[in-house]
């Protein structure tokens, strides 16, 4: 058996790689390890899902398996990743679990759970869950008088509503925003939250029905919500991803804001402010090299991580940051949230604008973009690849061809049977070509 946990907890298809029988297990060892240094009033872990159709299935495994060893479990039902890191911090909890597989199809599902501090897990825990579940011994069972207890807490997403708009540094702003919930984790409490801050907004993807999450919605489909924008002569649109933790934006006439703008904007803003202390903005290697010219132009340093959020993370945590996050719409504010937090950035991007009175494009010019092409191959087996001769000659060959003009960055999925060919430079059109024959070299080496 290979590795349980990835980057982001343990995902994979439902009734194939997760299973009820899998989400007992770990249930029954993460309890044995996350609370046996806890005190007695902390043993209880929160747990929260998105609206994935497997969603309520595996939550009652995953609850069976940690009632059984003396945990009471807090379970919040449909509520963002992010708010059951910070609910985890307000019930004084051991733990936090989130079943959700993010921005995958709803057939995918995952577990992936926070500390007390409702960080990730470090390797090392993980390591210690993995070799309890993957023991051939019984866990075992607490005692009758000592079973945990089940404590249904559906009004934690309005506790987390409020928490979020206290971070609202305006009182109404009159804006018309098309929101994108991707039929994911932020419906619930999405059009409430806008519209609490002036925003008329216009919902889409926010009928969740088991099904749905993520089907060309969202912040990893905004084709729809780029044409609503434009449709509708919105003034901004707000894109979320099926657990609420990555945050895209679109301009009034469309243009799509990733997340390297996004940070772009916000560390101008705190560096404006001199509320950017220590210097720097934490990213990974994905970040767009227009991302590191503008800081460089605004000194600010940049400090470069792997890809995922838990390195993010782990980087901001080493250097004290503020600020750090990833192209795709994971955005840390580390002292007001543990975590990526899809709701909090879309606030904290509406503040600048309701501060500088300036539209999302106007803010969006911090930064210029170079072409970007990244191409996702689908493969047999991500071990081995960078073994491969075909493979590691192909992207020589581009490297050479491009000199220093650009830079190619191939990586394996976290999360997914998937290599990443991105290729960054001046010329789109040679990108595209070069992108286009490392896939294919990729594809037919071990695709």
């Amino acid at each position: 058996m290979s590795r349980l946990f990835g980057t982001d907890g343990v995902r994979g298809k439902v009734g194939e790689v997760l299973t009820p029988e899998l989400a007992f297990r770990l249930g029954q060892a993460a309890g044995r390890v996350l609370a046996k240094d806890a005190a007695e009033t902390h043993k209880k872990i929160v747990i929260g899902r998105d609206s994935r159709l497997s969603g309520q299935m595996l939550e009652a495994a995953l609850t069976a398996g940690l009632t059984s060893t003396g945990i009471d479990v807090v379970t919040c039902g449909l509520i963002p990743t992010p708010a059951v890191a910070w609910l985890v911090r307000e019930k004084g909890a051991v733990a936090g679990v989130v079943i959700s597989a993010s921005h995958n199809p709803y057939w995918d599902n995952g577990i992936k759970f926070f500390n007390q501090d409702g960080l990730k897990l470090s390797d090392a825990v993980e390591d210690e869950i993995e070799a309890l579940v993957k023991s051939q011994e019984p866990i075992g069972y607490a005692p009758v008088e000592d079973l945990g207890t089940v404590i249904d807490d559906r009004e934690a997403i309005h506790r987390y509503e409020a928490f979020l708009l206290g971070q609202a540094s305006f009182e109404a702003l009159s804006l018309k925003a098309v929101v994108d919930c991707a039929n994911g984790s932020a419906s619930p409490i999405a059009d409430h939250l806008f519209t609490s801050l002036g925003l008329e907004t216009i919902m889409i993807g926010h009928e969740p029905d088991g099904r749905n999450i993520n089907h060309q919605c969202g912040s990893t489909h905004t084709e729809g919500l780029i044409a609503a924008v434009k449709s509708q002569g919105a003034d901004i649109g707000l894109a979320f991803d099926g657990d609420a933790d990555r945050f895209l934006a679109v301009t009034a006439d469309g243009d799509l804001v990733d997340g390297d703008q996004l940070m772009s904007i916000y560390a101008h803003d705190f560096h404006r402010r001199g509320a950017l202390e220590p210097n720097l903005l934490v990213v990974t290697v994905m970040s767009n090299l227009g991302l590191k010219l503008a800081m460089q132009a605004a000194g600010i340093e940049l400090v470069e991580t792997k890809v995922g959020d838990r390195y993010v993370n782990e980087a901001l945590m080493a250097h004290d940051g503020v600020i750090g996050g990833e192209q795709s719409g994971h955005i840390i504010f580390r002292k007001i949230n543990s975590t990526g937090d899809g709701l909090l950035s879309a606030i904290m991007l509406l503040n600048i604008m309701a501060r500088e009175e300036k539209s999302l494009k106007d803010l969006a010019a911090s930064m210029e973009k170079l072409p970007q092409t990244l191409i996702n191959v689908q493969v047999r087996d991500k071990q081995g690849w960078e073994t491969e001769a075909s493979i590691q000659g192909a992207i020589r060959q581009a490297e050479d061809s491009m000199g220093d003009e650009g830079r190619i960055l191939v990586r394996a999925s976290g999360t997914e049977p998937v290599l990443r060919v991105m290729v960054e430079g001046k010329d789109k059109a040679t990108i595209d070509r070069l992108a286009q024959d490392i896939a294919q070299t990729i594809e037919k080496a071990i695709g």
